[in-house]
């Protein structure tokens, strides 16, 4: 739709996670009309377009979130290798090894699930439980990484002085577009309840 439609009006740009860098916005439309010529495709089947679209969308934003995982999970490991506390370097702590540990396999499996979900669509088929799958699981360790990240950094990863918070903040978008968590659980229980053969591992 043209922006400079009649009735088209911005309302505000609506600051989210204390920034305005994402341009989100209120719209306010009064008697828009669209018009014929500015349709994509026939009329009815936007729904449709929308959800082919989002699929390998949700796999490009598990791709993106592995990327920024990596980042925090280099920037964990350097801080404890360099840290210094109580005695010790905090990579000889037991809890920071767990923190490590625990960071390796959460992001090798979203690897794996990505990976997994990428070839199911590849091979031409809908791949909605393994796509909901990764994207909810995705999501969650990008921010179960990023925070424990901050965590070894102590007072320093909640500053801007590195990229862990605003690393932070963005992950937690992860959350919900693309569709919330909660739907993509339910896609995928729905889809095993149904039948528990369709799983990925069956």
């Amino acid at each position: 739709m043209p922006t400079d439609a009649p009735g088209y009006e911005i309302v505000r740009v609506v600051p989210t996670m204390g920034h305005t860098g994402g341009a989100h916005c209120e719209i306010r439309l009064t008697n828009v009309r669209v018009p014929k010529e500015n349709l994509l495709g026939k009329r009815g089947p936007g729904f449709v377009i929308a959800q082919k679209r989002l699929g390998p969308g949700r796999i490009f934003h598990c791709m993106r979130w592995l990327g920024q995982a990596q980042r925090a999970f280099e920037l964990m490991c350097q801080r404890a290798n360099t840290r210094w506390a109580h005695g010790s370097l905090l990579s000889e702590k037991g809890e920071i090894q767990r923190f490590v540990a625990e960071s390796a396999a959460e992001i090798q499996a979203a690897r794996l699930m990505t990976l997994d979900a990428a070839m199911a669509m590849d091979a031409g088929t809908e791949a909605r439980v393994e796509i909901s799958l990764v994207k909810f699981w995705g999501a969650a360790m990008l921010h179960n990484v990023i925070d424990r990240a901050i965590q070894v950094h102590g007072a320093l990863g909640v500053t801007s002085d590195t990229p862990l918070e605003r690393m932070y903040r963005e992950a937690r978008y992860a959350r919900i577009y693309d569709g919330p968590d909660e739907v993509h659980r339910m896609v995928v229980a729905r889809r095993l309840l149904k039948d528990p053969g369709s799983a990925p591992w069956a």
